[in-house]
């Protein structure tokens, strides 16, 4: 990959988990009554069809992991589950008070800080809990992330139990002076230990998280982790460019200095290098970030253009509704977001009130509702159509000529309506994207919101 491209396109932007991103929600015209109409009338739409999806955050972490900007709690006060857990359950039991028939879950991802923190029991109590109100999918997939430092075996027994078939490791990268710099001090043996544990008790989709652009980490480091790695045959991987953002109060990154970093070109080699030992092992990359083998469902479903994206990432499963449970959280109704409290305790005091914890959120336009479509159709299936008139919006030509340049780059082709990104542009998915996001272009940030794109 040429420099000048790396250069060129290196620039901040958002990683398109939603449309509208956070920073650019109407919060003015949201209310907890137009998320719960929303909400409701996503459930009407598609409970009896598809099911809902639960995204369940569970923030509490041992330590602090200065790679990490996600929303946590640092205690070793285990003492924190029970309480937490039954905070879950009245949030729970509050959006089912709305609905009008039990839900049916197809999907629940439990994410942090770290789910491991709690014992197996508690996961058993919290999961129970949910299907106290609800029905189970016939074809459900729940997931959890797992810390390969602190999973044991009756953890990952007991999830199996109770439905669970997916399991993430966040492994990050081998390399002792990496693993220092970022607080996280890992041995490969947890991560093989976990790992044969999964694969033994009969898991079908196991997945290791890894991270390239990390403090001092070197192409020998990559490789090293790549091979470790290859040796233990996930089922999926997460190769994720690190994210800086010193900026985001909490999220730990002060524990190295900038020039500890890998810059632009030689960030991207990384990739490059990493991607390649990837597919000669058998894995192929699925939309961004992500490598899957063959015999994965993220792999089968992007073979037949069933790839969803959303707050949980790339999933193979697709369903309307998802609801966040938890501190911080984010629901998406499809026509609306709506995020709780990034305080755990005004978490307890409005549950205490019940009151459902929303803070904030965004009803989307009828303009939103195209440009996200658009947005997921280039991060899932790496091309979007204009063909139906349903999907074509006014600034359209703006839009195409805003990326005149990136079609001369050999990024994209564009067709009479349609929109393909090459291989050579796969890496700049992202930028892609960015000329399509009209609340960008219309107020560009005016301090650090994002990160790097490349």
């Amino acid at each position: 990959m040429e420099i000048s491209l790396i250069q060129k396109y290196n620039v901040p932007g958002p990683r398109y988990t939603s449309y509208p991103t956070v920073p650019y929600w109407n919060e003015n015209n949201f209310t907890e009554q137009k998320w719960v109409k929303s909400l409701q009338k996503a459930f009407s739409e598609s409970n009896s069809q598809n099911g809902i999806s639960l995204y369940i955050h569970l923030p509490f972490c041992e330590s602090m992991c200065t790679f990490c900007g996600c929303n946590k709690r640092i205690t070793k006060n285990h003492a924190v589950e029970e309480t937490y857990i039954k905070a879950l359950l009245k949030e729970w039991s509050l959006y089912c008070r709305l609905l009008h028939e039990k839900p049916i879950i197809k999907e629940i991802h439990l994410g942090g800080g770290t789910p491991t923190f709690f014992s197996k029991n508690n996961l058993e109590q919290l999961i129970n809990g949910i299907f106290s109100f609800a029905f189970k999918a016939e074809k459900h997939e729940f997931s959890f992330e797992g810390h390969p430092n602190n999973t044991t075996y009756e953890q990952l027994k007991k999830l199996y139990d109770l439905g669970f078939r997916r399991v993430s490791f966040g492994v990050q990268d081998y390399a002792e002076k990496v693993q220092k710099a970022i607080h996280r001090i890992q041995p490969f043996h947890n991560v093989a230990k976990v790992t044969f544990w999964a694969k033994e008790i009969g898991y079908t989709s196991i997945g290791h998280d890894i991270i390239f652009g990390l403090p001092f980490q070197t192409i020998e480091d990559v490789v090293d982790t790549v091979e470790k790695t290859n040796s233990l045959k996930p089922d999926r991987l997460a190769f994720y460019s690190y994210a800086h953002t010193p900026w985001i109060k909490g999220n730990g990154q002060r524990g190295f200095n900038e020039e500890d970093l890998p810059k632009d070109a030689e960030k991207r080699k990384l990739y490059e290098i990493g991607k390649q030992l990837l597919s000669k092992n058998g894995y192929h990359e699925i939309g961004m970030d992500h490598f899957a083998l063959t015999s994965d469902s993220l792999y089968k479903a992007t073979q037949n253009k069933e790839l969803h994206r959303n707050f949980m990432g790339y999933s193979s499963s697709k369903t309307q509704l998802m609801i966040g449970l938890g501190v911080s959280s984010i629901s998406d109704s499809w026509y609306s977001f709506a995020q709780n409290t990034k305080s755990l305790e005004d978490y307890y005091q409005l549950l205490e009130w019940d009151q459902l914890p929303v803070i904030k959120g965004h009803v989307l336009t009828d303009e939103d509702l195209i440009i996200r479509k658009h947005i997921l159709n280039l991060t899932c299936e790496q091309e979007t159509s204009w063909s139906d008139e349903s999907l074509y919006f006014k600034e359209l030509p703006a839009v195409l000529l805003d990326l005149k340049e990136i079609e001369n780059d050999e990024l994209i082709v564009i067709e009479e309506n349609t929109i393909r990104i090459t291989e050579a542009g796969r890496p700049f998915v992202r930028n892609i994207c960015m000329a399509f996001d009209l609340h960008l272009k219309r107020k560009s940030p005016e301090k650090n919101l994002f990160s790097m794109t490349v």
